[in-house]
């Protein structure tokens, strides 16, 4: 049990950062880039991570070096950061649409990277098509398929066909291939798509080269979907509470943490943090119970928010946090957590060894 200020390291980053400070773990980090790397290549799939999670170039590089074949990014300004970091082989696994952005889209075909973007329309295709014509580059395009996420995606194999041949019939354009974001239940249903997809490209002489595959909690169906090529994880790197309740990790493999400090203590059973909605966010994880597990207290609620308000019930508790203590919270939602802050505190054995920027912070365009 920790003492009135916390643990040692609790204490230290309290005393060298002040709170809230969002903390990675790097033992931890390379601990979970080792294990995704090897059981992407235990199935013969390539690694494609997700940066979307760190936007970091430099552990972006750190997954490159142990094994990854290219990054994935949701969206262009991701990219753009990625490739001046020298990332050269990226998937946006998004739509892309509007002059701006195929303006930037043909700048990076002539600087060299093997950039990938995805469809799920005409209307992107052709933005496509115009941009790869600009930089005078022919660019491969994969094309997004629903297999029952109900979020983007062509929702059924025939237009799945459609779209890749509309790609394979423009001047500058290439079909590549498909991106797939499996539900975690629906393996059996995203197999038929992919099958009759694929045999519907035949028909017509395309071949999906690449078939990409994604999720953090399908990690544990890594090599289910036959015919699939490579995997984009990105909440892996870190972990958080989603993914402990899905079953996909454990506690010691969560990575990052929110240390805050206990600010108020107004009554028994209830406390404040200086961890609000701007650090912690308030993702509700799925419909998980509270806004993040606080390793100390595992039995304490952070119930709700105010903007730079932590609403603690403690009612559950064995024992209390005091004020002034600093605790450290595993948030329902990495990937947010981290687009809310500039630096995280890095720390290895517990030690504080340094920070690391959030390059890519912000990029929403």
């Amino acid at each position: 049990m920790p003492d009135a200020k916390g643990t040692p390291l609790a204490r230290a980053i309290a005393r060298s950062f002040g709170t809230p400070a969002v903390v990675i773990d790097l033992d931890i980090v390379e601990r979970n880039v080792d294990r995704l790397q090897a059981a992407c290549d235990a199935v013969g799939l390539a690694n494609r991570p997700h940066i979307k999670t760190h936007k970091s170039p430099v552990l972006a590089a750190l997954q490159r070096d142990r094994g990854a074949r290219g990054i994935t990014c949701q969206k262009l300004g991701e990219a753009e950061v990625m490739a001046a970091a020298g990332q050269d082989d990226i998937v946006v696994s998004y739509n892309l649409l509007g002059e701006e952005k195929m303006a930037r889209l043909a700048r990076l075909l002539r600087e060299g990277v093997l950039v990938r973007p995805c469809a799920d329309n005409p209307v992107a295709v052709d933005g496509y098509a115009d941009a790869a014509r600009a930089a005078e580059q022919t660019m491969g395009v994969l094309v997004e398929c629903d297999t029952g996420r109900q979020r983007a995606g062509v929702v059924s194999p025939g237009e799945a066909v459609a779209l890749a041949r509309r790609i394979a019939s423009r001047d500058h354009l290439r079909f590549d291939g498909l991106l797939l974001y499996p539900p975690e239940d629906k393996m059996a249903e995203t197999q038929r798509f992919l099958d009759e997809t694929r045999a519907g490209l035949a028909e017509h002489g395309l071949e999906a080269r690449i078939v990409s595959t994604g999720g953090t909690p399908n990690l544990r169906q890594l090599g289910a979907i036959i015919g699939a090529t490579e995997h984009r994880s990105g909440t892996s790197i870190f972990n958080d509470r989603m993914m402990l309740a899905c079953g996909a990790a454990a506690l010691d493999d969560c990575a990052l943490a929110v240390y805050a400090t206990v600010v108020s203590r107004t009554a028994p059973g209830r406390g404040i943090l200086d961890s609000g909605s701007k650090t912690l966010t308030a993702d509700p994880g799925g419909g998980l119970d509270g806004f993040g597990l606080i390793r100390e207290y595992p039995k304490a609620r952070i119930k709700g928010f105010a903007e730079e308000h932590g609403m603690l019930d403690l009612s559950a508790c064995d024992a209390e946090p005091a004020i002034g203590e600093t605790v450290s919270i595993v948030p329902n939602h990495v990937c947010v957590v981290v687009n809310m802050v500039d630096r995280l505190v890095t720390v290895r054995g517990g030690e504080i060894v340094g920070t690391l920027e959030v390059t890519a912070r912000g990029k929403i365009v």
